[in-house]
């Protein structure tokens, strides 16, 4: 996606202290979800510069980092494969992998139902999917976050630079539109439908984040 390339080089940087710091402290969630035993294979998807994908090596997991950004992925050091693929069209074969893990993927891909049944496609049975996306916070907090992303964050995008600004202006009003058009119950409704069941969530940092995981069957 064209609205990444330009902060490729800065992203882990900036994208925590955007977030206040909570970013790392959701992706660490991310990875112990999936509770699978050291040495399983991952397929991280939207791996970007592989700050899960790290996470997930440091937990003792095989990893497959695949993003459609190909600067992203340029940032990426140490083992592990890559690839450069669209979440909609996973270049691996059916049940190839033990697990499979995706952060803020889903507000970008262009048929949601599609890389669901993606995700599950290549995941064996029994193996695990856990997926982290930003929330939109309830009461008291809604209007606050809202403040934020729409004032706060676009203008401290603009004070860093080199496409932040564009990132800033972009990132509420992104997750808005995801959740009038969806909500959690409807997407462990669709996991279910695609073959992943025992579906849950977890809402962090007063709902900023969502971590929602499940075991293909």
């Amino acid at each position: 996606m064209g609205l990444f390339r330009p902060i490729a080089r800065n992203y882990e940087r900036w994208a925590s202290i955007l977030s206040m710091g909570q970013d790392g402290r959701w992706r660490r969630r991310l990875v112990t979800s999936l509770e699978m035993p050291e040495g399983s294979l991952i397929l991280d998807v939207a791996a970007g510069t592989g700050s899960i994908t790290r996470s997930l090596q440091a937990a003792g997991y095989r990893v497959i980092s695949l993003d459609q950004s190909d600067e992203m992925l340029g940032q990426l050091d140490g083992p592990g494969s890559r690839l450069l693929a669209t979440a909609e069209s996973l270049p691996i074969r059916p049940g190839a992998v033990d697990g499979l893990t995706a952060g803020y993927l889903l507000r970008y891909v262009e048929d949601l139902h599609a890389a669901t049944a993606e995700m599950a496609r290549v995941v064996r049975p029994g193996g695990m999917v856990a997926v982290l996306e930003f929330g939109r916070p309830d009461g008291v907090w809604g209007p606050l976050w809202w403040l934020y992303t729409r004032i706060a964050l676009p203008l401290a995008g603009s004070l860093v630079g080199g496409g932040w600004g564009r990132v800033g202006r972009f990132l509420g009003p992104s997750i808005d539109e995801f959740w009038s058009r969806n909500t959690l119950e409807g997407l462990a409704q669709e996991w279910e439908a695609a073959g992943i069941r025992q579906v849950r969530w977890k809402r962090m940092s007063l709902g900023g984040g969502v971590v929602i995981w499940g075991v293909k069957v």
